[in-house]
């Protein structure tokens, strides 16, 4: 029994996830249509767990919670909502102790040594949130799929796909799908 860590994040062709400071995953520059948010909803009713960062557990809580009963809202963005509030979370953080909606949150100078136990403990995928995060699982070998969402845009700078990009990452392609707009999700295995 072993899980398998995905960091899952929208970029842009140039390997950004965000252009300008405050974005919150939410860029101008991201093509989230109703056919790819339907897509990442399949994807995460999927996974086992999600592992997020501070930072990305701020920005979906409280949107989500509150999404999930929000009449105004088309059916699967409240769809989303159920998922991200019901699903198993746990936030990794130096700050918070405390979390809602069906959140563990471990910190401090072995959380990544509680990951791997969490991993080596679990089965299936667990989404992980985070590029701060998700360098600190690359450098302990922990990571071991992304799940890429490149939209059509080039944005010269912005903050990268990992914090401290690794020199080389052999990477083996194991799915692709083109979503309207012009959206390439990419999933690879890390080698």
């Amino acid at each position: 029994m072993t899980a398998r860590f995905v960091y899952w994040m929208n970029v842009s062709v140039d390997g950004y996830i965000e252009r300008d400071p405050g974005e919150d995953g939410g860029g101008d520059w991201m093509l989230i249509t109703e056919e790819l948010h339907r897509e990442f909803n399949s994807r995460a009713q999927a996974l086992t767990m999600m592992v997020q960062g501070r930072s990305v557990y701020e920005i979906m809580d409280p949107f989500w919670p509150n999404a999930r009963n929000d009449s105004s809202l088309p059916d699967y963005l409240r769809e989303y909502g159920e998922i991200w509030t019901t699903k198993p979370k746990v936030l990794v953080s130096r700050t918070r102790t405390t979390a809602d909606h069906n959140t563990r949150v471990i910190g401090g100078d072995d959380a990544i040594t509680q990951l791997a136990e969490l991993r080596a403990d679990s089965d299936g995928d667990i989404g992980v949130g985070g590029a701060t995060l998700a360098t600190a699982l690359h450098r302990a070998h922990l990571l071991d799929e992304l799940l890429l969402f490149i939209h059509p845009a080039w944005l010269g700078r912005g903050r990268p796909l990992f914090n401290d990009p690794p020199p080389q990452l052999t990477l083996d392609l194991l799915e692709h799908r083109l979503f309207e707009g012009g959206v390439a999700m990419h999933r690879y295995a890390v080698a």
